[in-house]
């Protein structure tokens, strides 16, 4: 049902001055982002800031961003809720409009059990058959883990593509890749767990260092594929640094505040989240030990 490729960039939101979404920024990083190593891009995921996003704000997004990136590449919706109806209703306007796929995260704050976890994909699924689906698995988010039991169920659902596993777990990960297709995609969802994952069979990173290395990302992932895993090792490496820099606070906080560093004018994050300028400093020494500043 289509390929999202081996880096998706989950991008961040840009906002003005006053905290408003600045579509025309939205846009233009977009495109960067596909100019730079990015296959597919996430829309309106975590890195986002679904959470505090109105529904009419993120379509507005979905839009934008698609207009912005001409078929050069796929676009992927964060319509994921804890409520059922909810995603139904955001995943197929998305289809609406024309994107590409979506993304929906484990059920948040109700915690769930793992049966109402595949009723919940499950639905959404047969709600929006045309649409490629990529579940997305961050209990240190949502409180609640996927288990690969119920993965491997979801899996024989045709338009279920695969997953963001960002468990931090490569043995979960590997127990997942045991069990399912080997058409069944498995995405890092942590940046620095990328390279291990490709080891097991997984397929790329819904990457948020993309931002800021997509091209380097992308070398890394093919000289992996093309044997030189010495030199892959080496990029990793070199990159891990700055891996960690931008989770020492909250993501998006310190990506956004990288992609300021750089002369993007993303703004500030929206409440409750809240920048530091102690964390920043940091990030900003390895971004300039990098010669990315």
């Amino acid at each position: 049902m289509g390929d999202f490729g081996t880096i998706i960039t989950a991008m961040v939101t840009p906002f003005d001055a006053e905290g408003n979404v600045n579509y025309e920024i939205a846009g233009k990083l977009a495109a960067h982002l596909v100019e730079n190593g990015t296959d597919s891009i996430v829309v309106c995921g975590t890195t986002g800031e679904s959470p505090t996003l109105t529904w009419d704000e993120e379509y507005q997004l979905f839009v934008e961003v698609l207009q912005a990136v001409g078929g050069k590449a796929k676009v992927i919706a964060g319509c994921g809720s804890n409520s059922t109806k909810e995603a139904i209703s955001a995943t197929q306007k998305a289809a609406k409009i024309g994107l590409h796929g979506s993304l929906q995260v484990v059920p948040y704050y109700n915690k769930p059990p793992q049966l109402g976890l595949y009723h919940h994909f499950l639905a959404i699924a047969k709600a929006c058959p045309e649409l490629p689906m990529l579940l997305y698995n961050i209990p240190g988010r949502t409180g609640k883990n996927l288990s690969p039991e119920i993965v491997v169920k979801l899996a024989q659902i045709e338009n279920i593509l695969g997953i963001k596993e960002a468990s931090g777990s490569i043995d979960q990960a590997s127990e997942i890749r045991r069990l399912t297709p080997l058409d069944f995609e498995i995405y890092a969802g942590d940046d620095s767990l990328t390279l291990p994952l490709l080891a097991i069979g997984g397929k790329g990173v819904v990457s948020v260092a993309s931002h800021i290395v997509g091209n380097q990302l992308q070398q890394m992932v093919s000289a992996f594929h093309a044997g030189k895993v010495q030199f892959a090792t080496e990029i990793h490496l070199q990159l891990f640094p700055l891996f960690k820099a931008l989770f020492l606070n909250t993501n998006p906080i310190p990506v956004k505040q990288a992609l300021k560093l750089q002369g993007w004018d993303v703004g500030s994050v929206r409440l409750p989240l809240w920048e530091e300028g102690e964390n920043c400093t940091q990030l900003e020494a390895v971004m300039q030990e990098l010669n990315l500043v």
